[in-house]
This record gives C-alpha cells, structure tokens and sequence, in this order.
C-alpha cells in the first residue's frame, strides 16, 4: 500500500455476520484475518477503532436460542452473555501481533450530553496514543429505547464523526450497494446520496443482525456531513482491508462533498433527540438555508412540543419536512409568544436580552 494515499484515522464496523456462521458460531479464522488487515493498516501508520457487532448473537448461541428474543431483558442477558466472549475472541485475534484491545461500550446519552460526548473522545484519543485498539460496541446490557442508537452502522457513522476519522469502513455480508432495479451490478462509486440511491436499499432477514442496508445509508448519510469517506463491503475477504486502501474497492465508496461540520456543529446535528421543534414561513426558509442566517421570531409560525432554553429544536418549513437543527436560546413558552413579532417588538417584552434570535445561526445547522 502506498503511504501517501493512506489515511490518518479509520473507524472499521463489523457485523454480525462477518464475525460468526449460524448463530453463536464465530467465524475465528475470518476474524483472525481482519485482525492482521487492522494490524497491516497499523504498521503503517493508520490508527484503527473497531466497532464490533456480535454479542447478542454470541450469547444466544451460549444460551442455546435459535431467535433473537423479543424481550428486552431477555436481549441484554444475551448481550451481558456475549459481549465477554466476543473481547475474548478479538484480544486472542491481535495476540500474533502484539496488540491490545480494549472495550469500550456506549449508548446514545454518553454521546448526547456533551460532557460525556467530550469525556468519551478524549478516552478514545488516550486509547489510540497508547497503541491500543478500541472495540466499541453499544452498551445492550443497559440500553432501553430512549439511549439506543437502533444499530452498530449508526454508532459506528456517530464514532466516526467523533472522532475525526478520515474513512468509514463498514464490513458486512453485503458486498456493496447493488443496483438492483438497473444493472444488478455493485455501484463502485457514489457521489450523492439521492432518492434513487435511498430505494436501492433494502433491510435484513438475519436472525441475529440489525439493519441492513437501510441502516448503512442513513449511518454514510452521517459519515459524509463530517467529512468521512464511507467504504461497504464485504467482511467474507480476507484481504478487504489491505485491497480497499490500495485503491482495489470491490464494494461501494460514498463521496464526501462539501466541508466538514465544525466539532459543536456535528454534535447538534447528529448527536441529538431534539426535545420540540419551531415551524417557520416561506420567507425564513432561504434566510436559514441559503443565506446562514439565525433564526428570528418573525419568521416563526408555531412551536410543537415543551423544551428548555438550550434544548436541541428541530426546525420545520412549512410543509413540516426538518430544515435545520439548532439549540433554542428561550423556552417553548417565550418562543410561542415571540412567534411572528420584530425584534422591535421584542425588546420591552425582554428588557434584559441583548440578543433575541431565537436560534443563533452559531448553533444551528442545516441538515
């Protein structure tokens, strides 16, 4: 591999698939290979986080469970099973080459708040500064709806961004994205991810996997706002690794476009369960999306839902599609009674506030 067309930082996602055969079965030799790709990529000078599915399935196959339970209790024994089992398996893995692992386990509010999102990446930059290797995986054994990021695709899309990851490389049964209403082919390349793209893909029967297809679109989606390539393909070979940063892509490369989300900014857009949303006029919808303008009340039509000042809002045009993200500087209260006034109007209402945009274009986003 050449090393001038390497880079500094990749996040490699691994799914349940690529790690075992049949449920609870590890594919041993399949992840002793990818631990000599991420080391191969290592000695010459990538650092590699790994997001690593598999402990829900491993733990079925300890309890002898041929289906994913349905219950939630029953899912996180499975995961409190499995998740010991598979660091067992990835640490064996990068014996041969002298390199240890550590397990690091996240749900959606250690990302969330921004003390733990910030406490979390300085973790994983200690981590890598060690030579270490972190294998992240969501926290099953904990998780309830309201902290779940729903998939390791997403997680690993969120890690990515986190960190700063020049490359997304999500390895799974799938060889790629197919065309399959057209040439039935892998599409190589995809520059923007459109409507058509979207309908290509499809969802998984896997018994003991999350996702699918669908679930990688929407993670590359996340990926390529932060300025990360997104590669998919298939974990089944052996070389992957190797072939993808030698410019030998067999699967699908997701283009980014435009420039990066700066560190705050990502964390609004991709980070958040906004708590409400504000819907705006016709004439707020270029000042926000085409101009970079804060959000004023007079472009303001109505509020939905209750959130504190500080609060992640999304905002909605008129037809109700989300425009934008952004933190609301009053509360779903003052904003109903700021709604569709000047700023003029404003002031003897809030004699003590030298700014009243209602979202300040420093903490919005544009999604």
């Amino acid at each position: 591999m050449s090393a001038a067309v390497l880079p500094k930082r990749v996040v490699v996602k691994l799914g349940t698939g690529v790690l075992t055969h049949g449920v609870g079965q590890l594919h041993t030799g399949r992840i002793d290979a990818l631990a000599a790709g991420i080391a191969g990529l290592r000695a010459s000078g990538v650092e590699v986080i790994v997001v690593s599915s598999g402990a829900v399935g491993l733990g079925m196959g300890r309890l002898k469970k041929k289906k994913k339970p349905s219950d939630v209790s029953k899912k996180q024994a499975c995961a409190a099973i499995g998740q010991s089992l598979l660091m067992q398996t990835w640490q064996r893995a990068f014996d041969p080459h002298a390199t240890t692992v550590s397990q690091v386990l996240l749900t959606h509010e250690d990302l969330r708040s921004r003390h733990r999102h910030l406490g979390v990446k300085a973790c994983l930059e200690e981590l890598i500064a060690y030579g270490v290797v972190p294998v992240i995986n969501e926290n099953d054994t904990v998780s309830a709806a309201e902290i779940k990021f729903g998939d390791n695709d997403t997680l690993s899309a969120m890690v990515a961004a986190l960190v700063g990851a020049q490359h997304l490389v999500i390895l799974s049964t799938a060889p790629g994205l197919i065309d399959m209403k057209g040439t039935g082919k892998i599409l190589p390349v995809v520059e923007k991810i459109t409507p058509e793209i979207e309908a290509m893909a499809g969802g998984t029967t896997d018994v003991t996997a999350t996702g699918g297809m669908i679930s990688k679109i929407s993670a590359a989606k996340v990926a390529l706002r932060a300025g990360c390539g997104v590669f998919i393909a298939s974990g089944a070979e052996s070389d992957i690794l190797a072939r993808l940063f030698a410019g030998d892509n067999p699967g699908t490369y997701f283009v980014p476009a435009g420039a990066p989300l700066e560190s705050r900014k990502r964390w609004i857009a991709f980070y958040q369960r906004p708590s409400g949303a504000i819907a705006v006029n016709a004439n707020a919808v270029p000042a926000i999306l085409a101009q970079g303008r804060s959000l004023l009340a007079i472009g303001i039509t109505g509020v939905r839902g209750r959130f504190a000042a500080g609060d992640v809002v999304n905002i909605l045009g008129p037809d109700d599609a989300v425009l934008a993200r952004g933190e609301a500087a009053f509360d779903d209260a003052e904003v109903r009674a700021m709604a569709g006034r000047t700023t003029d109007e404003l002031r003897p209402l809030f004699p003590g506030r030298k700014r009243l945009e209602v979202v300040h274009r420093d903490h919005l986003v544009v999604l």
